[in-house]
């Protein structure tokens, strides 16, 4: 999967981009059982309330191992696309399973993923995640809003409340009456690519379905970061050529 240079260009003007039909339906099928049964998963598990109680389930890590969620983020599918968008060598972050289950699946607040990344020590803006659709997602199940062109806007100052890590409301109040919201309605195997300066939320899911998604999320190999006085070093992300990731590693 190589991306167009209007992807690109449509990626720098609006901030995201959708692109459908990454992952196959028995890829998807694969990180699916491993999000109701996977080992990996289950045992790094915690959870996010949203200001009226409704939870998302999470799962977190930041090293790449030998499970499928590893392949899936060192496939070339994923890796060349951030590498092009991102212009230079990337290295891997971290990833993480969101779990919003059917009718309890909580709400997050708008918000800028460099919002707080920036407070791990990241010296530049230069991150990108990429989000993967493991159900049909939807309005109704809370999908991903996105402000179209927000990440222009450089970082905003970020607040926390009820738990969460969000803009400060009033200065949403005016972005929302003056740009675009989009809703990122996806189906399984379809990835959003987004700029970690993006503006984004998702409602509650007040359906009867689940909307479960992999998210990973990438720096620039030139992107220093220095936490508490310390250098983090990450080497450049490794790419899987494989056809698919459910082949043996």
């Amino acid at each position: 999967m190589n991306l167009s240079f209007g992807q690109v260009e449509q990626y720098r003007r609006d901030g995201y981009l959708l692109v459908d039909n990454v992952f196959s339906p028995e890829e998807v099928q694969r990180m699916i059982e491993e999000v109701d049964g996977g080992e990996g998963v289950v045992s790094s598990i915690s959870q996010v309330n949203d200001t009226k109680g409704n939870k998302v389930r999470l799962a977190f890590w930041d090293n790449l191992t030998d499970d499928i969620w590893s392949r899936a983020s060192s496939t070339w599918r994923i890796v060349n696309s951030i590498r092009i968008l991102q212009g230079e060598e990337i290295s891997f972050y971290h990833g993480k399973v969101a779990m919003k289950e059917a009718y309890t699946g909580g709400a997050f607040e708008w918000h800028q993923d460099y919002g707080y990344w920036y407070n791990g020590g990241f010296m530049y803006p230069n991150m990108i995640s990429a989000f993967v659709a493991l159900d049909p997602s939807t309005k109704e199940n809370g999908c991903l809003r996105v402000l179209r062109g927000s990440h222009k806007l450089g970082r905003l100052t970020h607040v926390h409340a009820n738990g969460q890590t969000m803009v400060e409301p009033e200065r949403m109040e005016m972005l929302e009456s003056r740009l675009e919201t989009v809703y990122c309605e996806m189906q399984p195997g379809s990835v959003l690519f987004f700029d970690c300066n993006t503006l984004h939320t998702s409602a509650a899911n007040q359906s009867n379905r689940h909307r479960r998604s992999f998210i990973v999320c990438y720096n620039a190999l030139s992107n220093t970061q220095v936490y508490k006085g310390e250098v983090i070093e990450r080497g450049v992300c490794p790419v899987d050529a494989s056809a698919s990731i459910l082949d043996p590693v």
